[in-house]
């Protein structure tokens, strides 16, 4: 197990410019087996998650190929869907949880897949009755077989449907379109997931000849096809990365510039920090954050305290609940911090608690900050990180604080974001690995 050794205190200044979006990775990457034809992608980012995926395709046959500069090259004309029963593919992809987006196409290439229960953050209950729901209204069937940790999916062909979603579940939203698209009529998909992940998704499915329209709303029609070809596709900078650095800009009182940021596929990110009292200067698809002696949190017009709290997409985010935590921790004024989604994903506050921070844990979904207004500086600790977003909100606090803090656990950061460590080193922190 690794740890980072962060000396904070330190103010930083450059250019950081962030890596390929994570949660679009694993979703486009498991769209590369509906088709025998080649597909090339750009910016891919090289984190654990991603490259976990990428393994777990190739033990399945797919032809993977590293082109350097974050760029890929993928063949799925001669894969197996019976080896994702075995026991070394189960293990890869149950430590990640996007490998569920597989079942969805393969099924409707092959007409056969296996759903195991997949791995990621422990941040609360994270169901998949939506991935399953969906596709049984295509025509899936699920079996247990002897063990129960594996399903069996089948399917005599799979038809359209129309389905309303009970929540719009983004890797539910991506598995279902991925079967959609290779079934027999037209599928009617209503409160689909719409964050920009899915967008590109379906932009890509498009490119390879699928018939999507809606895309961006919640109202997704599928007309399915034959076959798809290979394509080419961009992925988008990851927004998650944008709202981390922005954080860390305000908490270190550093002058930081965010490079091609896809401006345009942030939604309210920007607004939410600008809540936060941070000032968010933007010029073309650059962020630039000033640095900040102060920043003072709005109350709302009747003059109650500022509630930040997340929702499905175009809502805030629920991975950058913990980044604005702890950028509210030196802030002036008092913000309520209202985590609905997950129930587990506010206990890293402890931490922070132990740090000097004034934090009320009012129970596992609400946590009221009180801000330091940076009279008072968070002391360094040895801590551990619990899950990837809380990792990094924990490494931005180390930045922060006076003395040395020690960071275990930090596979868990390197899940979700690449070299973090030797990239933020280069804007003048002091972050060693050990």
């Amino acid at each position: 197990m690794s740890s980072f050794r962060i000396e904070g205190g330190k103010t930083l200044q450059g250019v950081i410019s962030p890596q390929g979006a994570k949660n679009e990775a694993l979703q486009v990457l498991c769209a590369v087996v509906l088709t025998a034809d080649e597909i090339t992608m750009h910016n891919v980012p090289d984190i654990r998650d991603v490259n976990l995926l990428i393994e777990a395709l190739t033990l399945l046959g797919v032809e993977a190929q590293r082109l350097g500069g974050g760029s890929w090259k993928f063949n799925a004309r001669d894969i197996d869907p019976e080896l994702m029963s075995h026991e070394l593919f189960r293990k890869k992809a149950t430590a990640i949880r996007g490998s569920v987006m597989l079942v969805g196409p393969l099924l409707a290439r092959y007409g056969k897949s296996y759903m195991s229960r997949p791995g990621g953050d422990k941040i609360g209950r994270r169901r998949l009755d939506t991935h399953v729901a969906g596709l049984q209204n295509l025509g899936a069937r699920f079996d247990t077989g002897p063990d129960q940790g594996i399903y069996q999916v089948t399917t005599s062909g799979l038809k359209g449907s129309y389905m309303l979603l009970d929540e719009a579940s983004v890797t539910g939203t991506a598995n279902i379109v991925m079967a959609a698209v290779l079934a027999k009529g037209t599928t009617t998909l209503f409160n689909a997931a719409c964050e920009p992940y899915v967008v590109q998704l379906c932009r890509m499915l498009n490119a390879m000849g699928a018939r999507i329209s809606g895309v961006g709303s919640n109202l997704l029609t599928i007309e399915g096809v034959e076959e798809l070809n290979g394509c080419s596709h961009t992925l988008l900078p990851d927004m998650i990365e944008v709202g981390s650095f922005i954080g860390m800009a305000a908490m270190t009182r550093s002058a930081i510039t965010i490079k091609n940021t896809g401006y345009n596929d942030l939604g309210i990110i920007p607004e939410v920090f600008r809540r936060l009292g941070i000032t968010v200067e933007h010029n073309g698809d650059d962020i630039f954050i000033p640095a900040h002696e102060h920043y003072e949190v709005e109350s709302f017009m009747d003059g109650g305290i500022m509630t930040i709290s997340d929702a499905p997409w175009p809502g805030f985010t629920p991975d950058l609940i913990s980044i604005a935590l702890v950028t509210a921790v030196q802030a002036r004024g008092s913000v309520l911090i209202h985590q609905k989604m997950f129930e587990s994903r506010l206990f890293f506050t402890d931490k922070l608690i132990d740090m000097g921070a004034k934090i009320i844990l009012c129970d596992p979904h609400r946590a009221t900050v009180i801000g330091h207004d940076h009279q008072h500086k968070l002391r360094g600790i040895r801590m551990s990180s619990p899950d990837i977003r809380a990792g990094v909100a924990l490494l931005i606090a180390a930045l922060s604080a006076q003395g040395v803090s020690i960071i275990d656990n930090i596979e868990q950061i390197d899940r979700g974001y690449q070299a973090i460590d030797q990239r933020l080193n280069a804007l003048g922190a002091s972050i060693e690995r050990i």
